[in-house]
């Protein structure tokens, strides 16, 4: 239009982010108020029926991580995805901190970790912002390369690194041979030097020709990263190595074409080259080693399944197994997916995913899982979960995630990682500059690559990774699936652990020990009444109950208006009576006199009995007492914490003295009884609040909460799948021996991070000043920098002999 200035009009972008947690259009209409609060936002529709909201915002004010924000204070949730990205031409810990820093600077990404030990990217982002054509761009924009890891993706990634491996052995062999000569005219320099005599020395040409295939074939791969290194605005280690030998290689070249008689310097350019690429192998094989738990897990997997289809047995690769075909196993055969048992039993050994060797004994109507070991006697199973839905599936992906993750101890190396390349080019130009005005441009050129060449960041890159890779592989190995890095270092801080009685501490499978009638009630009319309340509940106690009624051939009744009221009791109508079943707090909510029966309850609750009230139309009808025994391993776990100088504390919704009954026979001093379940998590807040770093261990939907809110939530693995979604750790065994086992591999871990950084901080601040001050020759400091994340790795791989203290 006439007269308008387009310098005036307000930038926009779009974004569509896809909301969770809504359920009505209250909810879509507070979320697109909120949003439009935001400074910058100019438009905000959020959409029920789609679930999405669409953002138009100046970019210059807002971004999407201040939507992202206010959708999150309001209430719900923005939908992420997460995708894992193979990185290739990483060479250090700065090539990492640059492409992650490149990733975090994408529109939509939320969270970014790049891993040097697995060369693998991390990504979280929101879908609608950006997507992955985005994301591997970023990372070309760093110089380096990147493929989605997908499903099929493990034998593409073993055949590159299996490539890359050997293109570095063959390049390592050129180097090494044509080194040859070089070394022996290093030697007959040194004899020369002591006054020996000299017996060798090639001509400079010769020199030249030999050293040059080395400069530019066996480190040509170092230009190329650092070119790429420099043009994406850094610099790494590729770059530490091109100027030092590329400094020695064209100084001895220019004596060479001017014949001035100076010393060349064309073998140091060469054996340290050649000392880095060998470094490289050692590193890269090493670093194959610290994945071997993986590996083994992979290696787990049946490569067929024998089906029934129509009545008729077919061997078919495992991907073709469908959920609900039937599969028949014979004794020392692997169980090929997970599953249920509908005819015949057997034993199995579950050590590879609990880590226990006594074989478990399962007949029909139980789970198996797929990997695990039929020992005895042949079945027939219907498959439940099959491909990426099997607990070994699952647990691969877990401890892939973990072992991608980054440790907070990590952060500090990868802060120095980012900035020692440029700091590290200016102490040698300060070499130089100081060597030359002092003794000449020769020796200052010398002691400057020196400098350069002893550098090496990789060590600070690899100190933290790989023993996250080998820490979580061993915990695997031991039934202690760990979720990331920074649970693993949190754990050894851990100095209060919280159980939950019901499933933790017992064995969550209770019997009815004591049925105490009223009035004019039997036994049998008592347990009838309570079974059929019961037989709604999911409760263990409930459960109890039940499964004693069939076990007397009792009938149950129909029910109606079934009520669970949590942390009190149940409510139900059997054939127009209103029955109550539960703890003195449901009865005393309904007026129910109780006083005859206290001294009763007390006893069967110091026996370490659960002793349940029941009523009937609002009269007291007697009392049903229930037992739930302690697990076999429960005190031996409990004194080997307090060994440690953990403090051991017992959660439970149970009355004190029943809570009491069981923490004595298991040795735990502090007992919270009579807790609501909404209430655990406030109790573990209160721990906090007192200066102790909590560690809450349960099994049950109700120890969810309890679980997040803790610093450290382990979950036992023969609980939910809530609770162990809730929880940071899960100990798959099912006992307690495995908290101690933790918090051990966690200490032993974090010994083996601390040691690593010690040595590769140690190695730096000592040997950069040594090589600055002429002290240090350019092969030796070749050789040492070579060495230096080998010995590193290494170390790590000590991590490997660890075992639980049993």
């Amino acid at each position: 239009m006439e007269g308008q200035s387009y310098s005036n009009v307000v930038p926009s972008e779009n974004v569509t982010l896809n909301i969770t947690g809504m359920t009505c259009a209250a909810c879509a209409t507070r979320i697109e108020k909120n949003i439009s609060k935001v400074p910058g936002i100019q438009k905000a529709n959020v959409n029920l029926a789609t679930e999405k909201a669409s953002v138009v915002f100046n970019p210059s004010e807002a971004s999407v991580e201040d939507i992202i924000s206010k959708v999150k204070k309001t209430g719900y949730g923005v939908q992420e995805e997460k995708i894992k990205l193979n990185i290739f031409g990483m060479t250090c810990a700065a090539c990492a901190t640059r492409i992650e820093k490149g990733l975090n600077k994408v529109k939509g990404v939320t969270s970014a970790s790049v891993n040097l030990a697995t060369e693998k990217a991390s990504i979280e982002f929101i879908p609608g912002a950006t997507n992955v054509e985005q994301l591997i761009a970023a990372v070309k924009k760093a110089g380096y390369d990147a493929k989605v890891l997908g499903e099929a993706d493990g034998d593409y990634e073993r055949s590159a690194r299996e490539k890359a491996y050997k293109t570095q052995t063959i390049k390592f062999m050129i180097g090494a041979i044509i080194s040859i000569p070089f070394l022996i005219q290093m030697v007959s320099d040194f004899l020369m030097e002591y006054g020996n005599g000299g017996f060798f020395m090639m001509n400079p040409w010769i020199q030249f020709i030999l050293a040059t295939p080395i400069q530019f074939y066996v480190g040509g791969h170092y230009y190329r990263d650092a070119y790429h290194s420099v043009r994406g605005g850094s610099a790494n280690m590729a770059v530490l190595v091109v100027l030092g030998t590329t400094a020695a290689y064209l100084y001895s070249l220019i004596n060479t074409i001017l014949a001035t008689g100076h010393y060349l310097y064309f073998e140091a350019g060469a054996i340290v080259m050649t000392l880095i690429v060998l470094g490289k192998l050692l590193e890269t094989r090493a670093k194959g080693q610290t994945s071997e738990a993986i590996k083994k897990l992979m290696g787990l997997q049946a490569k067929t399944a024998r089906v029934i289809r129509e009545g008729i047995e077919m061997d078919i690769p495992l991907e073709e197994v469908q959920s609900g075909d039937y599969i028949f196993v014979r004794a020392g055969e692997k169980i090929p997916v997970d599953g249920e048992i509908v005819e015949g039993s057997t034993s199995v050994d579950e050590s590879m995913l609990t880590g226990e060797s006594m074989p478990v004994m399962k007949k029909v109507g139980d789970t198996v899982i797929g990997a695990t070991m039929n020992k005895q006697g042949s079945f027939t199973f219907k498959a439940t979960k099959v491909g990426k839905e099997t607990a070994l599936s699952q647990i691969i992906k877990l401890v892939e995630e973990a072992q991608g993750s980054k440790a907070p101890i990590q952060h500090l190396a990868d802060r120095i990682s980012g900035v020692f390349v440029p700091i590290v080019i200016v102490i040698a130009l300060f070499t130089f500059g100081i060597t030359y005005y002092l003794v000449g441009f020769t020796p200052g050129l010398v002691s400057a690559i020196a400098v350069l060449v002893i550098a090496c960041p990789c060590a600070l890159g690899l100190a933290t990774p790989t023993a996250v890779m080998v820490g979580t592989g061993k915990g695997a190995e031991n039934g202690i699936l760990i979720k990331g890095a920074e649970h693993l270092q949190n754990t050894q801080r851990v100095t209060t652990v919280v159980l939950d009685k019901t499933g933790t501490i017992t064995k969550g499978e209770p019997d009815v020990t004591d049925i105490v009638p009223l009035g004019n009630y039997s036994e049998g009319l008592l347990l009838q009444l309570a079974a059929s309340a019961e037989k709604g509940s999911e409760h263990p106690l409930g459960e109890a109950i039940v499964n004693g009624a069939k076990d007397k051939g009792i009938q149950l009744l129909e029910v109606k208006n079934f009520n669970a009221i949590p942390g009190h009791g149940i409510q139900v109508e059997i054939n127009n009576l209103l029955v109550l079943i539960g703890n003195k707090k449901l009865m005393l909510n309904h007026n129910i006199e109780i006083n005859p029966v206290i001294s009763q309850m007390e006893k069967f609750e110091g026996e370490g009995k659960t002793a349940m009230l029941m009523a009937v139309n609002e009269q007291l009808a007697g009392i049903i007492a229930v037992a739930d025994t302690v697990k076999e391993s429960s005190a031996d776990a409990i004194k080997n914490l307090k060994k440690q100088g953990i403090e051991v504390i017992m959660i439970t919704g149970d009355n004190r003295l029943t809570a009491e009954a069981i923490a004595n026979q298991v040795g735990v001093d502090r007992v919270l009884a009579e807790v609501l379940p909404e209430d655990k998590s406030a109790e573990v807040e209160k721990l906090k609040q007192e200066g102790k770093i909590v560690a809450m261990v349960g099994d049950g939907i109700n120890d969810a909460p309890a679980l997040a809110a803790a610093d450290v939530g382990i979950a036992i693995g023969t609980g939910t799948d809530v609770a162990m979604e809730a929880a940071d750790i899960t100990l798959m065994r099912g006992d307690l021996m495995g908290i101690a086992d933790t918090i051990s591999l966690s200490k032993a871990t974090m010994r083996k991070i601390r040691q690593n950084l010690f040595w590769a901080f140690a190695y730096n601040v000592v040997l950069i000043p040594v090589a600055a001050i002429g002290l240090l020759n350019p092969i030796l400091a070749g050789g040492a920098m070579a060495f230096s994340s080998v010995s590193v790795v290494g170390n790590t791989l000590f991590l490997r002999k660890w075992q639980p203290e049993r």
